[in-house]
């Protein structure tokens, strides 16, 4: 699956929150080794850089795109291409931050742990994941996709979302391995000015994604209209026009 980081970034800031929330809840620590798995186009990877200001820091995604936006963005540091799943460094490193990028994993139960691993004594892995699978947006991407004439082109694709675990589920997964782990949920609501066209553009770079990408053109067009027809009975404007766009995360800080 192809990502597209001009897309992505048309809503950095809404994008940058959790991770700068995330990123506040990481324990102090004097911090030499600091990665950003799933790094996307920098954004998250620049929070690091600014906070431990002594480390090296570096920066992994499968994207090439991504990467050579993260690059642009960040000069001085090393970022790689490589898929997660895959990846083998050893570490360790003192922190490990995952960015809204794990809900595309699967087997939570072998990687978290193996994360884990990589780490320093005292370090800590830090995951943000969407969790809104069950939200309007995303059931009606499934809805259309299983409903159209593109149905068996998409038959698949409901499934690359990883299903989570609740937050007693993480707890019991990494608590074994961690000496301190504080999981939390939080709904942001993002008032977006388009109203329902700007929930649509939100997600065409994100979770819209895996959808459109084996259509062709008019197919693509076709798919977009009806789900900009069903976006905008889920989610009715505001008087100023716009629309608040509920969207839960999921917040991990796992430490070693």
């Amino acid at each position: 699956m192809s990502w597209s980081a001009k897309q992505y970034v048309a809503f950095e800031d809404e994008r940058t929150r959790p991770a700068r929330d995330l990123l506040a809840a990481i324990p102090p620590m004097d911090v030499r080794s600091a990665i950003d798995i799933g790094c996307g186009p920098g954004n998250s990877t620049e929070l690091l850089v600014q906070r431990f200001a002594n480390a090296a820091v570096r920066g992994l995604d499968s994207s090439p795109d991504m990467i050579e936006a993260a690059r642009q963005r960040l000069p001085q540091v090393q970022f790689d291409t490589a898929d997660i799943d895959v990846w083998n460094d050893a570490g360790p490193f003192d922190v490990i931050f995952a960015n809204a990028v794990l809900q595309w994993l699967p087997d939570h139960a072998r990687l978290l742990p193996s994360l884990v691993a990589r780490l320093a004594p005292g370090g800590s892995l830090a995951i943000q994941m969407p969790d809104n699978l069950n939200e309007p947006s995303h059931r009606l991407m499934r809805e259309i996709a299983a409903n159209g004439p593109w149905a068996d082109k998409l038959a698949s694709v409901a499934g690359l979302r990883t299903e989570m675990e609740d937050a007693g589920g993480y707890y019991s997964m990494l608590r074994a391995h961690c000496s301190r782990v504080d999981v939390w949920r939080t709904t942001y609501y993002h008032a977006l000015a388009d109203g329902a066209s700007g929930v649509v553009e939100w997600f065409k770079g994100s979770g819209l994604r895996p959808f459109l990408e084996p259509l062709n053109e008019a197919e693509r067009e076709q798919y977009l209209k009806q789900y900009l027809t069903e976006i905008e009975k889920a989610y009715p404007a505001l008087s100023d026009g716009s629309v608040l766009l509920p969207f839960p995360r999921l917040f991990i800080v796992a430490t070693r």
